[in-house]
């Protein structure tokens, strides 16, 4: 008996499709026709003698069937990937391509350091960049979409290995004529809470500040506001607060030309782990330990 399977690239064009919501921006991230995406799709369904998508001209949705299809799909590509990654680094390490997803708390500071000398290092390394905040990009390490991710933990990450590149302090920013005139260590009980900005929900610096200072009233009168560490220094240049910066930040220079000055946070756990992360039993283990002591190298 002939046992038709569906191809991999039919199953590409399925999670496509499940994570654009859109035949039209499905089509672009997988470099094809939208025609060419939906035959493929119409032939998988053909295939499998089920419907796995409902196609109406105001919404695609998946049948529960196809959700549970597009999971399985995410595994199985996952697991073709890594039996690619498995053949190539049995070649030369850290050669070839490489998707590594990272934060945006991180990647403008750590990145322009790292990068040139990486480059110039391992020049067989094709490094591709994804900047995306924490859940996304745990949720792109998990789907395949990303080899590697690098973030600051602690963070929920699922069944993940690691390697540590830095401890990263937390400093307090506040305009430099300040009348409160704060001390050279700031301690979380100083933070007037009504003063404080942080970062809107999906970053996980804000889950970080807040929990250095244990103060749960923080929580409910902080003004998640800002979108990027970039503006939160120009709301505090503007006067309008006080917000927390890590330590990397500061070294990169995001106060210059402000008139925003910084003290450390005095608290045991302020500062956030900055970590390599994959997925645990990647064939490609030795490989991510290895670009992770390049990273602390840099």
């Amino acid at each position: 008996m002939t046992t038709y399977l569906p191809t991999l690239k039919q199953l590409q064009y399925l999670v496509a499709l499940h994570e654009h919501g859109h035949f039209g921006r499905a089509a672009d991230a997988c470099f094809v026709s939208q025609s060419t995406l939906s035959a493929g799709l119409r032939d998988l369904e053909t295939l499998l003698g089920v419907v796995l998508v409902e196609r109406t001209k105001r919404a695609v949705r998946f049948t529960p069937l196809g959700n549970a299809v597009v999971a399985k799909a995410h595994r199985l590509l996952r697991e073709a990937e890594e039996l690619s990654d498995m053949v190539q680094s049995a070649g030369q390490p850290l050669s070839g391509e490489m998707r590594m997803s990272v934060i945006p708390t991180i990647a403008p500071f750590l990145l322009p350091r790292m990068l040139p000398r990486l480059r110039r290092e391992r020049p067989a390394l094709k490094l591709y960049l994804r900047e995306e905040t924490s859940a996304a990009a745990i949720e792109s390490l998990h789907h395949g979409r990303s080899d590697c991710v690098l973030l600051a933990l602690p963070f929920p990450t699922g069944e993940v290995e690691k390697e540590t590149i830095e401890l990263d302090a937390l400093w307090v920013a506040f305009p430099k004529d300040d009348p409160r005139d704060p001390p050279e260590e700031i301690s979380p009980d100083l933070i007037d809470e009504n003063r404080l900005l942080l970062l809107e929900d999906g970053h996980c610096l804000k889950e970080h500040a807040l929990a250095a200072c244990n103060r749960p009233e923080l929580r409910a009168s902080a003004t998640m506001i800002g979108t990027s560490l970039h503006t939160l220094v120009q709301m505090v240049d503007n006067g309008l607060g006080l917000t927390m910066l890590p330590e990397m930040a500061l070294d990169a220079g995001i106060l210059n030309g402000t008139d925003v000055v910084a003290r450390p946070l005095k608290s045991e756990t302020a500062n956030r782990e900055i970590a390599l992360v994959w997925r645990k039993n990647s064939p490609r283990a030795d490989e991510f330990r290895m670009l992770a002591e390049e990273l602390r190298a840099g």
